[in-house]
């Protein structure tokens, strides 16, 4: 065992700290690394929690890839229907990384109730819909199904139940308005079987989810007419690159759009989280390298004849170095450690319990949702110790100006 290993350990485990000057020094830079940690952990948990789970909403109800007339770009309703002989559907097989298209259809009305009225979108779905995506968000009731005849069940949001005095089991009327004007507009009469809640106002509050034959026979459509086609996809990083290999495989007759395009403002808001998480990042880190510089530089004052004493015994500069820098690594560690484990603890207990609410109307969520990945954990971990003991390299250098003779003498 050398001398140098030695003396660091001795460092490392001395209860001297506790009396010394260094004390409240080292006590600081460690607590700055581990809330510097948490924050960072934190940070970029909920702010790529929040970005995937408006994605996931967006997506769930529109899809990732929407298949329209080009008449039907200004409006969420349809106007002209689109044949579903087309070589892209039942099974899109020509463009890799799509798992599924369904037929969909929406339609504006009126919801009249005896004590209320709302104006509402039907979005008429199919028994090729995918029920797996807003399953989630079903608060009440349970959901239909539109595989077998024709049935008067919907789905409605919680918003607009609680808006017209509704509960799962009542019916109530909605009157669709006909592109005719000369024309008496169109009565449904549906029973809600489920309602849900998504968080996400601009859903909640316009949309019913029905049986698209209603759609088909008020509009007076066959059976093989729909109003667009809804695209999911396997991995939403790529919607960019298959929303364009989805364009060249679709009819010059019909547009795409991906929901990036779709719902533009709102990706342009959430691409500022990344910068806000870089900045936090940043700025974490900052100050914990500059709690352990202050704290190594301390030490190193705090141990000038030491640092004599070593280097009169034959020690050289670099050696005396690495001790310090052991020292400062270990306690870059204890604070890593407490940090981790506080951050972590305060995630699991947010995905379990849900305890910072948000307001849906602002943030499309009720909750701060979790995004727990030990990957960019440990490189949260890894870059704060490199950028914290590359940045240590310089106050150490100041060992190299400390002479035998005056460091010994020194009090």
């Amino acid at each position: 065992m050398n001398i140098e290993y030695f003396i660091a350990k001795r460092l490392i485990t001395a209860k001297d700290y506790k009396s010394s000057i260094s004390s409240p020094i080292i006590k600081i830079a460690i607590a700055a690394i581990a809330i510097g940690m948490i924050m960072m952990i934190v940070s970029v948990a909920t702010g790529i929690g929040l970005q995937q789970k408006i994605q996931q909403k967006i997506a769930a109800f529109n899809g990732h890839i929407v298949i329209s007339n080009y008449d039907n770009n200004l409006s969420e309703v349809t106007l002209t229907p689109i044949s579903i002989n087309q070589t892209f559907y039942p099974k899109f097989n020509s463009v890799a990384g799509v798992n599924h298209i369904q037929a969909v259809a929406t339609k504006a009305g009126i919801i009249r109730t005896e004590t209320a009225f709302e104006g509402i979108i039907l979005k008429g779905v199919g028994k090729d819909y995918q029920w797996n995506n807003i399953k989630e968000y079903l608060v009440a009731g349970k959901l239909p199904d539109f595989s077998t005849e024709l049935n008067q069940d919907v789905v409605i949001s919680q918003f607009l139940a609680n808006r017209l005095h509704l509960k799962v089991g009542d019916s109530f009327n909605t009157f669709f308005v006909k592109e005719n004007q000369n024309k008496l507009p169109s009565s449904r009469r549906f029973k809600i079987t489920g309602i849900f809640n998504s968080g996400f106002q601009e859903f909640d509050a316009t949309y019913i989810i029905g049986d698209i034959r209603h759609l088909q026979r008020i509009n007076k459509w066959s059976s093989n007419e729909v109003g667009a086609f809804e695209v999911f996809i396997n991995d939403f990083n790529s919607i960019k690159t298959i929303g364009e290999q989805v364009y060249t495989q679709t009819s010059s007759t019909l547009d795409t759009k991906t929901i990036i395009e779709k719902y533009s403002y709102i990706f342009e808001w959430l691409q500022l989280f990344d910068f806000n998480i870089i900045v936090i990042l940043f700025v974490m880190i900052l100050v914990a390298t500059i709690n352990m510089v202050v704290a190594l530089l301390v030490l190193i004052l705090e141990r000038t004849q030491m640092i004599g004493i070593l280097k009169a015994m034959g020690a050289n500069n670099w050696s005396v170095r690495k001790i310090f820098l052991y020292n400062a690594f270990y306690l870059i560690i204890r604070g890593l450690f407490w940090g981790n484990l506080i951050g972590i603890l305060l995630l699991l207990a947010q995905q379990q319990f849900g305890i910072i609410k948000l307001n849906p109307e602002n943030y499309y969520v009720n909750q701060a949702p979790v995004y727990l990945n030990w990957g960019y954990i440990l490189l949260l971990n890894g870059l704060t110790i490199l950028v914290c003991f590359t940045v240590l390299l310089i106050p150490s250098y100041i060992i190299t100006r400390i002479s035998p003779v005056k460091a010994i003498r020194y009090d």
